[in-house]
């Protein structure tokens, strides 16, 4: 049975792993037919091919998938000897499980490309496969294998550790009749892979992965044992942020799939799967003082006009955000960022009470002297941010407005803050609702 070295797989991973590091966006993923290095001089005539590349008419006789344990492949499973049942999913998962698969059901198109990021403590992937064995010298279609691949990303808030559930369901096949294909033979392979590294370039910043980070086995083994999970998680050294070392490590952890049988040529897909991931020992400012994150996540202060604790500072911020032309300063051409050009949180005191102090001073240039009335100067971006008003482009709003509409706005950006562990220089966006 043909199989890919593990120098060769271990090679395109830290290929792969260096490209997705570098660019600005996760690249599309690749998948080929041909061979891996590793698998000998000669190429099998026989392969396998996405069945999306083959026009309809050479599938005519390959459209009737078979749970696996149906499949007779002295008839090819054909629909005429077998009922078809509905498809399964075969594994059974807990609470926290079936309510990130129902959501991310929800969000197809994302979860069948990268996958849909829930927040930044879960994201997941629910990715079909239709593949079909052809031999390329006749054209000849031969058989076909549909599965899906099912992976659950869990981050911890308070631990650094982060868990993936992973699984190959719903297996159906068919082949040919008379064509001499045995599905019980194909083997599907989950390969996992995680790099690790420290902004600070601190050598000690690690990842420790499971014992098991691959899975290749028979298809039936998989309809059997659908599932598995793999912890990754890194060492800390005990608190250690008031001396400034937050204990950062950044890894991006992948999936390579594979689908072989004897004597065809492999189908392979590196970049099958990915997420980002972040462990920290930030302290209080992160709420839980460590914890772990998927960095891609997105993370959101939402404030409702509706609501009669904060409606004022939701007002002002609308209007930065959609006329803010109209805002103070005023200025022809000015745009506020928040909305869809993020901030970023700002950690220094410092720097936050400068932002402060230019606020207030523009409240006061435009209103007066508003000491001893209830009003307080809100401002948007919030002096907690790297785009506060003393930043220097004047992209930025003042208002005065009612003190407890302020400062609760305030408590709910805190909050945001910690729920999300949201470290210095992390985006975030603002999004009123009516």
């Amino acid at each position: 049975m043909t199989r890919h070295l593990p120098f060769a797989r271990r090679a395109r991973l830290l290929v792969v792993a260096g490209a997705l590091l570098l660019a600005s966006a996760p690249s599309a993923a690749s998948a080929t037919g041909s061979p891996a290095p590793g698998h000998g001089l000669s190429t099998p005539a026989v392969t396998f091919v996405p069945a999306a590349t083959l026009p309809s008419e050479a599938l005519r006789d390959l459209n009737h998938p078979v749970p696996l344990d149906e499949y007779r492949p002295d008839t090819g499973a054909a629909a005429s000897t077998l009922a078809p049942r509905a498809t399964r999913s075969a594994v059974a998962a807990g609470n926290e499980q079936t309510d990130l698969r129902e959501q991310c059901t929800k969000h197809r198109e994302a979860a069948a490309s990268k996958g849909w990021l829930k927040s930044r403590f879960e994201t997941c992937q629910h990715r079909p496969f239709d593949l079909v064995v052809r031999d390329m010298r006749g054209t000849q279609e031969i058989g076909r294998l549909w599965f899906d691949v099912w992976v659950l990303g869990f981050a911890t808030d308070g631990a650094r550790r982060v868990d993936f559930v992973s699984s190959i369901e719903n297996i159906r096949v068919q082949t040919a009749p008379g064509s001499g294909a045995d599905a019980r033979n194909w083997t599907v392979g989950q390969y996992f892979s995680h790099t690790s590294g420290s902004p600070s370039g601190d050598p000690s910043s690690t990842v420790t992965p499971p014992k098991k980070e691959s899975r290749d086995e028979l298809l039936g083994a998989w309809d059997k044992q659908p599932q598995w999970t793999l912890t990754y998680t890194s060492p800390d050294a005990g608190p250690q942020w008031s001396k400034g070392n937050l204990q950062l490590v950044e890894s991006l952890i992948m999936t390579e799939l594979t689908v072989n049988a004897p004597d065809v040529a492999p189908y392979n897909q590196v970049d099958a799967y990915h997420s980002n991931v972040r462990f920290d020992y930030a302290g209080p400012i992160a709420g839980k003082h460590k914890g772990t994150v998927f960095t891609e996540g997105r993370a959101e202060l939402a404030l409702s006009l509706k609501d009669p604790a904060v409606n004022e500072s939701a007002q002002h911020i609308l209007d930065a955000q959609k006329n803010p032309e109209r805002t103070f300063p005023s200025w022809p051409g000015k745009s506020v960022p928040g909305a869809k050009e993020p901030l970023h949180r700002l950690i220094d005191t410092k720097k936050q009470e400068a932002n402060r102090e230019k606020s207030i001073s523009e409240c006061t240039k435009v209103w007066g002297n508003y000491s001893g009335t209830p009003l307080q100067c809100d401002e948007y971006p919030f002096a907690s941010t790297r785009e506060g008003s003393n930043k220097g482009d004047n992209r930025y709003s003042v208002r005065l407005i009612d003190g407890a509409d302020n400062e609760t706005g305030g408590r709910r950006l805190n909050s945001v803050y910690t729920a999300n562990r949201i470290l210095d220089g992390d985006p975030f966006f603002v999004k009123i609702t009516s």
